[in-house]
């Protein structure tokens, strides 16, 4: 697992699975386009919806417990990253959000 900033998600996240662990509250103030919403406490069950073959970009709000979730992911055998600063920097940044 490796942290990669805003910019690097961006760029990187046409060809990979953005997947945003946050609670639906927290969602309900956007997302970034083409993301996949599975709350961090519904993963170990729905893990089957990601694309174990594609790496993915975990997103968070602030960026911090999206290194547990990354970790998760790793050990259930996919490649995983997590985005520096998580959704307060991808806003900050002005990038897209649905």
């Amino acid at each position: 697992m490796s942290e990669i900033s805003v910019i690097e998600a961006e760029q990187r996240r046409a060809q990979e699975q953005v997947l945003d662990v946050r609670e639906d509250v927290e969602v309900a103030d956007g997302m970034i386009p083409g993301a996949l919403h599975i709350p961090m406490g519904q993963l170990t069950s729905r893990l089957p919806e990601l694309d174990r073959t594609r790496p993915v970009i975990v997103v968070w709000s602030s960026g911090n417990r999206s290194a547990r979730v990354a970790d998760a992911l790793t050990g259930a055998g996919c490649t995983a990253d997590t985005m520096a600063g998580g959704m307060l920097s991808w806003e900050r940044a002005g990038l897209p959000v649905r």
